[in-house]
């Protein structure tokens, strides 16, 4: 297995989306309804939204490779790019995204530790994210690398209202 790791730019848009689509369907299409997914897809991953979203200079995505195909992706937010305020000495990882096929390969760690670099290279005192209350998997995985629930906010599948765990991580 050779990984790589490459910053994502608007020429990379369509397999952005692509990657987008097919990983959040893939997670969460058993516990929504199909209009409510079918929805929120439309409005998330749509071009000009992901357009909008590689543009910000306060945002950056990585594709992850494993042996040249792409598994999946990081897209991290600093500063006012941060989807809640939380102050410009953090850093907020918005997605890690892993194609299931790639599952369980340490891949997640891998962009995991991208956003660390970022984030000490910007001196940031904290990383954080939202993760949904009912992904044991992931919420597991970020209290094994040391985040823990600090707070929650409200997160809009189509037109259910569900909750997200807000995870914070101290950094020295």
């Amino acid at each position: 297995m050779t990984v790589k790791l490459e910053k994502c730019n608007l020429e990379d848009l369509k397999k952005l989306q692509e990657v987008s689509i097919e990983t959040f369907n893939d997670t969460f299409k058993d516990q929504n309804s199909a209009e409510n997914m079918n929805a929120y897809l439309e409005q998330a991953f749509h071009d000009k939204q992901l357009e909008k979203e590689l543009s910000i200079i306060s945002s950056e995505f990585y594709f992850i490779y494993d042996d040249e195909e792409i598994a999946g992706y990081l897209k991290i937010n600093v500063n006012d790019a941060q989807s809640e305020q939380m102050g410009d000495d953090s850093l907020e990882i918005e997605r890690i995204y892993i194609r299931n096929k790639y599952q369980g390969k340490g891949l997640g760690k891998h962009l995991y530790n991208q956003a660390m670099e970022v984030a000490i290279a910007q001196s940031k005192k904290r990383i954080w994210l939202g993760v949904w209350e009912k992904n044991d998997h992931a919420i597991g995985f970020y209290k094994k690398i040391g985040f823990v629930q600090t707070g929650a906010h409200s997160f809009y599948m189509g037109d259910e209202e569900q909750i997200d765990l807000i995870m914070t991580k101290t950094l020295d």
